[in-house]
Order: structure tokens, then C-alpha cells, then sequence
């Protein structure tokens, strides 16, 4: 803290904060009132490690050079994120990589959702949503990560299906009712994905936006977190998933133009990959026990729901 914001910021108190299932993530309070955030990417301390070294987890969608990326890019566009006030990249000292951001003094977007004032749940939401139209509104004719645009020519969806079976397997092996239709399961995405006409223009969108990852202040301006995952695909990946997460206020976000093959499909593959990844969580020792079989059971009972 001394050597990156000056001598005058001495560390006074360090708490955890809640979350970070691929990150850990500290608060940092200082004796003369300042706080910051300190993100540190220790594989070690990631649930999905495995997927992360054999490279399966949505083209490593993890780790402090996807994040500098990112925030760079989304910062020159005018969306905000926290500013980042340094990125340790060096490992000279430790193992990992690290970064010191700004602390947003306010709360997550979900809080909201039951908020007493209509006239604030409204403000807020028209501009996230405003944020939102204009982060997919930035096109490119290639998908991908940053550093990866047009590496791959196939359709992105594609990709999905691919990693959609690859989770069934996974819930298969532990969930009965996913085992016993998982046949029809992988026939119901082959028939969505048959649906899917191509497309050359592609969104710039978060990756995993839920109302968790949206954090407020007190001027009700919404800042973006966990931005690793952001990436050109279709925004169609981003609605289908915006779509369940932010419930009735997802008539602030939504969009007309959007591909209603592509938010089918969107729609199985989301749940699917999140019953599997609930079952990870639960069975890796996420701290959150409930909340892992709940994500779990909910998902894989709506991706249940699709089959005939």
C-alpha cells in the first residue's frame, strides 16, 4: 500500500469479502479512512482449477491478464468498472498475481430488486440498462477473448454445445433425473443448435452478468466486477443469462432484436452449465454449502424442464 499509494496509507484492518469462486477477494482499510480492494489470482485457491490447467473452462475465462484487458478496453468505452490503481504481475515475491482497485462504498445490484422506492429501483435499472445497450452496441466481425478475436471460425455457439456436454456428464454422474434423460437432454441442444442461422457481427458482452457482479454507490451509478469473462460473442449468451438473474427488472435490460433461436438454445446450455457448476462447488468445499445445492437442484430442474 505504502509503495503504491504513499507512505501515508498504513494498512489498518484486512477482511475477506463474500464470493470469489475464482478469486479471493480482501478488503483493505487504511488508519487515515481510505479503503481499497485487493483481487489475488491464486490458482490454489480457484473451485475450478482442473477445468482451468486443462484448459476447458470457456477459453480460460480467469486471471489477472484477461482482467488488465478487459478493464483497459471497457475504461476507453466509457463503462465503468473500478479503476485499478495497480496490477502485480511479477511473482518475485509470491506465487500469484494481484491487484490493488478502487472500493465502491455501496451495494449489489440485487439488493435492489425489493428496494422501498420505485422511483430508485427504476433510475438504477434504466441505466444499467443504458450501459448495457451500448457495451453490446460494440461490434466486431470476429468472436473471442481480446488476445484470441478470430482465432476460431466456427459459429461461438458451437463452443457452447461442445462445453454443454461436457457439463451433462459431469451432473449425470451425481444427479439421477440427469442421468436417466440425458440422451434427450444432448438431442433437445442438438435440435436448438440446428435452428441457428450464421452470422458475421458479434457483441461485446460481460460473460456471466448477474446482478451479483454489478455493484452501486451512493449516486446510483452501476459499476461492472468480475470482468475476466468479457469477451465479442453473441449478446444473445449474455440475455438468455441476464434473463433468469435479474427476474422482473429484466424488462429494463432487455432487447428486441435478439435471435430467439439463440436464446433458446442459450437458455438449456446456461442451465446445464450451472447445475454443473453448483455441483462443483458443492463438491470442491465452496463455503456457501446451500447455496452450491440449490444452484444445482434450481438448474437442473429448469434444463429438465426443455426436455419433451
Amino acid at each position: 500500500m505504502g509503495k503504491i499509494l504513499g507512505t501515508g496509507y498504513v494498512v489498518a484492518y484486512v477482511s475477506k469479502m463474500h464470493g470469489g469462486a475464482q478469486k479471493v477477494v480482501y478488503k483493505i482499510d487504511c488508519g487515515n479512512g481510505f479503503s481499497c480492494v485487493l483481487y489475488v489470482w491464486d490458482l490454489t485457491h480457484n473451485y475450478f482449477q482442473e477445468e482451468i490447467r486443462n484448459d476447458t473452462l470457456d477459453e480460460l475465462s480467469y486471471g489477472s491478464h484477461l482482467f488488465e484487458l478487459n478493464h483497459t478496453f471497457l475504461t476507453k468505452k466509457g463503462i465503468r468498472t473500478p479503476a485499478l490503481y495497480d496490477l502485480n504481475k511479477e511473482r518475485n515475491r509470491y506465487s500469484f498475481d494481484y491487484a490493488l482497485v478502487e472500493y465502491i462504498d455501496g451495494q449489489k445490484a440485487e439488493a435492489y430488486f425489493e428496494h422501498s422506492d420505485s422511483q430508485v429501483r427504476h433510475q438504477l435499472f434504466e441505466r444499467l440498462g443504458e450501459i448495457l445497450t451500448g457495451m453490446h452496441a460494440i461490434e466486431r466481425q470476429a468472436y473471442g477473448k481480446l488476445d484470441r478475436i478470430g482465432r476460431n471460425t466456427d459459429g461461438c455457439h458451437l463452443q457452447q454445445l461442445n462445453n454443454a456436454a461436457v457439463q451433462l456428464s459431469y451432473a449425470a454422474q451425481h444427479i439421477d433425473s440427469i442421468r436417466a434423460n440425458q440422451g434427450k437432454l444432448l438431442d433437445t441442444l442438438h435440435e436448438l443448435e440446428a435452428r441457428i442461422e450464421p452470422r458475421s457481427r458479434y457483441g461485446f458482452i460481460h460473460g456471466e452478468l448477474g446482478p451479483d457482479h454489478v455493484l452501486v454507490n451512493e449516486r446510483l451509478e452501476p459499476y461492472l466486477i468480475d470482468i475476466e469473462g468479457a469477451s465479442f460473442f453473441d449478446i444473445e449468451h449474455e440475455h438468455s443469462f441476464l434473463e433468469f438473474r435479474f427476474r422482473d427488472h429484466y424488462r429494463y435490460l432487455k432487447n428486441d432484436a435478439l435471435d430467439p433461436n439463440r436464446m433458446l438454445f442459450y437458455r438449456l446450455h446456461h442451465h446445464i452449465s450451472l447445475t454443473s457448476g453448483g455441483l462443483k462447488l458443492l463438491h470442491r468445499g465452496f463455503p456457501d454449502q446451500q447455496f452450491a445445492k440449490g444452484l444445482a437442484e434450481y438448474h437442473s430442474q429448469r434444463a429438465l424442464s426443455f426436455v419433451p
